[in-house]
């Protein structure tokens, strides 16, 4: 340990500790978002050497949704077998878990797949780019620009059955 790591840790933890937070609050109970953030933080700092330099954000984020998948199967009374890994097939939102007031909005976020709520929140709310959603999803930049692109054309399609009926 140096004090340019010292450096190095203050710097990305005061440019992300936010965001990483806010990914949580979005995912899970608020009472939890403060400890999964500092195992996200803590993971960070252990591995230090292997953190890509310059693209931090998005080693954050995808370490953030392997924390909370295991956040999630430790609080499950099934044992689940394999590595765990950021799950964007299970981890739909239930109506409660979005922080939106329209009842229409919720409606038309809930008609869409859990694969394509978790890829427009971490886009949206996230903010992460094409590069960054790629890295944390573990796919090609242009799997993810598709991925993207589908989970929109599903929104648009869903918006359009709810303004029919």
């Amino acid at each position: 340990m140096s004090d340019k790591d010292d450096e190095w840790f203050e710097g990305i933890f005061s440019s992300h500790s936010t965001a990483v937070y806010r990914f949580f609050v979005r995912r899970a109970d608020r009472d939890d978002a403060q400890d999964l953030t500092a195992d996200v933080f803590a993971t960070a700092w252990r591995r230090r050497g292997q953190l890509p330099r310059g693209a931090e954000l998005p080693w954050l984020y995808k370490t953030a949704g392997f924390i909370l998948t295991n956040h999630r199967r430790k609080m499950r009374p099934t044992p689940i077998t394999g590595p765990a890994l950021f799950d964007v097939e299970s981890e739909a939102l239930t109506s409660a878990q979005w922080p939106i007031d329209s009842e229409d909005i919720r409606v038309v976020l809930e008609s869409l797949t859990a694969k394509d709520q978790q890829i427009l929140l971490l886009s949206a709310w996230d903010g992460l780019g094409g590069a960054e959603l790629a890295e944390v999803l573990g796919i090609s930049r242009g799997g993810a620009d598709a991925a993207l692109s589908r989970a929109r054309s599903r929104l648009r399609e869903a918006w359009a059955l709810a303004d029919a009926s």
